[in-house]
């Protein structure tokens, strides 16, 4: 018959009995009502049986010992009748008859239990396992809760009570021994005083003592202990001390080595993953989520990329638990295939395999708490899951901690994800201070001056704090300065040498590392991993899927595997979801990519792709989370630009063209104007209007640079082309050129220019019905005249135009337009510090809106001098200039106004403004919007 605990385990139905002290039983788990002194010593007689059928006498003898009633058999069938009730409908007919007598088979007694746990315990305290043989001794020992059959007369159960007591005897002296075994003396020597005065003439119990208290470094004690025990037994039997006894006395006194524990003699091994004697650092956070989540959950998985130092957390978890805690510690990296993991967890757990090497692991463990470290598991997923999801079934006391580069997927798993160590956080700089901390180990003395903490945070982020990386890296200052290390990154398998020796990962290079992982995906997988390096600064899954045209769903379930397996990072903090590959894996991938070229050429599609939709996105109501996105993109677009620029210039003007607004509104401008200007460089026989979009594009990037004359120049340069655009050209690009030359002949050219451009612009758009911008059209005019005029009632009538028939961006430059002439001219209006102020608020609102941010820090400007017109402290004002002109200077911008070209007035008009430190966005907003 199965045991409770093997039901326990597998989730079975159980019926136990107990008869170690008072008797009980137990319907899966729940104590039963079995009723008074008869029916208890009913079960007991049963009990002792063990199933065997107890003739009707040998029952009445132990109910009613001598005196049983005149209707014995029926009686005893009303009780048996009451018993079975008690037992319900799934167990009744665990109590039934045969013509033999009474039979009681329960799944579980607690005497057989018992004498099984103590036999396997003498076994393994032979086997030299005393760590197993302590975890059974305990478990069998507590279930003694009294005198066994206490319910039954000697006469029926007095010779099993008798051997039963003495078998609690000897697994008591048993239990000491395996504690000593285990090196645990000093509480071995507390239990054997206790037992030696309970039973002093059991003499191996003095030789258990006598042992413990020399291994206490108490060897007068032990001597003393000797003398005692010889003149006891002198005294009580007349008897000289045992063999044992008189070898212990020659060896305690000749101090012989074999007295001392030479080695753990445990089943639990010393943990075969050792502690490093390098510094631990930058993963206390990571430590406290790993404690937290063992506490309260059995199996815990350190999931994260090859070299992220996976296995190092768990070596630092260990330690932080102490020697007590005995762990076990398989390390799956040696085992080639799923086939060994089973034997490797055996052999870390202890038990020798025989036949089923999970049985023996399961029988192993049983029901101890323990727990069993499973380091590097990614090789081997399937196997180790099938083993966890076993183990964590049979074995209710064990916790698993695992550590891996994919979930194991086993039900009731806990992830902790373990990533790269960051280069910056509130409390410091971790993985530079892994770096310096292991260059001071190669360099003695050293400490980094200013240059070299540079040259440090280029390494840390180039190997994307990486600690396998940045260890080899700090390797390589044995030789190699910071400085020549980060400027040799760019080949960095080369720079990073091998592992050194005793390091807790186990491939000899970084670039094996990574290859491992890259080794073990599926074919598919691997096919989209060599495609994805080309990507700068991340990519969304749309970019993946412009590398199997047509073939989402594969694009979608390889991507995913690829995240599950910690080659790709995702970061779904954003929409949509970012994927990125770190520095070190895109560098690998790239190295054995068969098709560099070709993969180039994708990342460099998805680029024009993006460049094709920012000119309707960027002006549409989504503008501002269209500008973000791009921004994110920014690293794409300048390789996928890059790539056309040297391989096909065209299409590079093209792609320059496209992201024209864009780079105006989101990009540096000095990089902005380079990407153009290099982009008309390499492309002189692109077609007209595509160069006419570029330099209108370029004219306002220079504009906001502070260059008034190169403006002027090339606004000069597009009214020369306009003539030559081909007349099947696009009416609406056509039209769009037009009214970027207008604003730049507003800027710079004379009102009669502006006027004709304009006027031109106009009758184009009312003879193709291109409505939409007619009002820009006028706008740009009317501002044209604005600026010409010195009739203070044509002035308010332009304003009025303006503010009334602007519609989108345009809104926000007219008003700004409007903004700088009532400042200029305070003498318009009683109110004019009010409209001035009113007019660049709505100003603002409309750029932020469309996430312009040139024309948004211009406004933010000619509004601090609102600020003081209106009645505003000095000193916010200043304050709000200062934060424009640090802000400006990060983005490369010059401010000028638009009313009024090339003169700093509202700097004259507020005085000298002191750096600062940058203030927010929202920050700055708030000075001009709060009264």
């Amino acid at each position: 018959m199965p045991s409770a605990a093997v039901g326990r385990r597998y989730g079975g139905r159980v019926l136990e009995c107990r008869v170690l002290g008072p008797v009980r039983v137990l319907v899966d788990g729940a104590a039963v009502e079995v009723g008074g002194a008869l029916p208890r010593r009913l079960l007991a007689a049963l009990a002792l049986a063990d199933g065997k059928p107890v003739s009707d006498d040998r029952l009445a003898q132990a109910m009613w010992d001598d005196q049983p009633p005149a209707k014995a058999a029926a009686a005893m069938q009303a009780y048996v009748s009451r018993l079975r009730s008690a037992l319900g409908t799934t167990y009744r007919d665990r109590l039934g008859r045969t013509p033999a007598g009474y039979f009681l088979h329960a799944d579980e007694i607690d005497v057989r239990r018992c004498g099984e746990l103590i036999e396997a315990a003498r076994g393994q305290l032979a086997g030299d396992r005393p760590e197993q043989a302590r975890t059974r001794l305990t478990e069998a020992l507590d279930l003694w809760r009294g005198e066994p059959y206490a319910e039954l007369p000697d006469e029926i159960a007095g010779a099993e009570r008798g051997r039963l007591t003495e078998l609690r005897e000897v697994a008591l002296e048993d239990l000491a021994a395996s504690r000593l075994g285990t090196g645990d003396a000093a509480e071995a020597v507390v239990q054997l005083e206790q037992l030696v005065r309970e039973q002093p003439l059991r003499e191996r119990r003095w030789a258990l003592l006598v042992l413990g208290l020399y291994r206490c470094d108490r060897q007068g004690d032990a001597l003393a202990t000797l003398r005692k025990v010889r003149s006891l037994l002198a005294e009580q039997l007349g008897v000289d001390p045992g063999p044992e006894l008189l070898e212990l006395e020659r060896q305690v006194l000749a101090h012989d080595p074999r007295l001392r524990l030479a080695a753990p003699m445990r089943v639990v091994r010393p943990v075969p993953i050792r502690r490093p004697l390098t510094t631990f650092l930058g993963r206390s956070a990571e430590l406290a989520v790993l404690t937290s989540r063992l506490d309260r959950h059995r199996l815990v998985n350190l999931v994260g990329p090859a070299g992220v130092g996976k296995t190092r957390l768990m070596v630092e978890y260990l330690a932080t638990l102490g020697p007590a805690a005995d762990p076990w510690a398989a390390r799956l990296a040696d085992v080639p295939d799923g086939s060994g993991v089973a034997a490797a967890v055996a052999d870390a757990v202890g038990v020798v395999v025989t036949g089923d090497p999970v049985a023996a692991i399961v029988d192993g463990i049983g029901t101890a708490s323990a727990l069993l470290v499973l380091d590097n598991c990614e090789h081997v997923v399937a196997a180790a899951a099938e083993l966890v999801d076993q183990l964590t079934q049979s074995c209710p006391g064990l916790r698993i901690l695992a550590t891996s580069r994919e979930p194991l997927g086993v039900d009731g798993e806990i992830t902790v994800s373990v990533q790269p160590l960051p280069w910056t956080t509130d409390a410091g700089e971790p993985a530079v201070e892994l770096l310096v901390d292991r260059v001071r180990a190669v360099r003695p003395g050293w400490e980094p001056n200013p240059g070299e903490l540079v040259a440090a945070r280029r390494i840390a982020t180039a190997l994307d704090g990486l600690p396998l990386a940045i260890e080899l890296a700090a390797a390589r200052a044995r030789v190699l300065g910071l400085g020549e290390i980060a400027d040799r990154l760019d080949d960095r398998f080369a720079v990073l040498g091998p592992v050194p020796r005793g390091s807790l990962a186990w491939h000899t290079t970084l670039e094996a590392a990574i290859g491992w992982s890259v080794d073990l995906l599926d074919p598919a997988d691997r096919e989209l991993l060599l495609k994805l390096w080309a990507f700068e600064g991340g990519f969304t899954l749309e970019a993946a899927e412009t590398i199997w045209p047509g073939r989402e769903t594969a694009v979608l379930e390889s991507l995913s595997a690829l995240v599950t397996r910690s080659v790709v990072v995702a970061d779904t903090s954003t929409e949509p979801t970012r994927y990125v590959l770190l520095e070190s894996i895109r560098a690998y991938c790239r190295s054995i990519d068969p098709d560099p070229a070709e993969t180039r050429l994708v990342q460099a599609r998805w680029v024009r792709l993006l460049a094709g939709r920012c000119a309707d996105s960027i002006r549409g109501t989504q503008a501002g989370a269209f500008v973000r996105m791009m921004s994110r993109e920014l690293p794409n677009l300048r390789a996928g630009f890059a790539h056309d620029l040297s391989a096909d210039p065209d299409t590079a003007l093209l792609t320059a063209v496209s992201l024209g607004v864009y780079l105006y509104r989101g990009v540096h401008h000095g990089e902005a104007i380079r990407m153009l200007r290099s982009a008309l460089a390499a492309a002189p026989d692109a077609s007209v209007l595509d160069r006419i979009r570029a330099l209108n594009t370029l004219t306002a990037l220079t504009y906001f640079s502070g260059d008034q004359a190169g403006t002027a120049e090339l606004v000069d340069v597009v009214l020369d082309l306009i003539p030559q655009i081909a007349a099947d050209a696009s009416p609406r690009d056509y039209a769009e050129a037009l009214f970027f030359l207008a604003i730049g002949c507003a800027l710079t050219a004379p009102l009669k220019v502006t006027q004709e451009v304009t006027g031109q612009l106009i009758e184009y758009c009312e003879r193709l019905g291109i409505e939409v911008m007619i009002p820009a059209a006028m706008s740009v005019r009317t501002v044209a005249l604005l600026k010409q005029t010195t009739d203070s009632a044509a002035m308010i009538e332009y304003a009025d135009v303006l503010q009334e028939q602007s519609r989108g961006w345009n809104k926000g430059w007219a008003n700004q337009v409007v903004g700088e002439l009532y400042l200029r001219h305070p003498s318009l209006r009683p109110d004019s510090a009010e409209r001035a102020l009113a007019a660049l608020r709505t100003a603002l609102a409309r750029f932020l809106l469309h996430e312009d941010y040139p024309y948004a820090l211009n406004t933010l400007r000619i509004g601090a001098l609102a600020l003081v017109r209106v009645g505003r402290p000095l000193e916010d004002a200043v304050r709000l200039l200062a934060a424009v002109q640090a802000h400006a200077e990060r983005l490369g911008l010059k401010t000028p106004g638009l009313y009024i070209v090339g003169e700093p007035w509202v700097e004259r008009e507020l005085g000298p403004v002191e750096a600062q430190e940058p203030v927010p966005w929202s920050a700055m907003v708030a000075m001009l919007a709060d009264d």
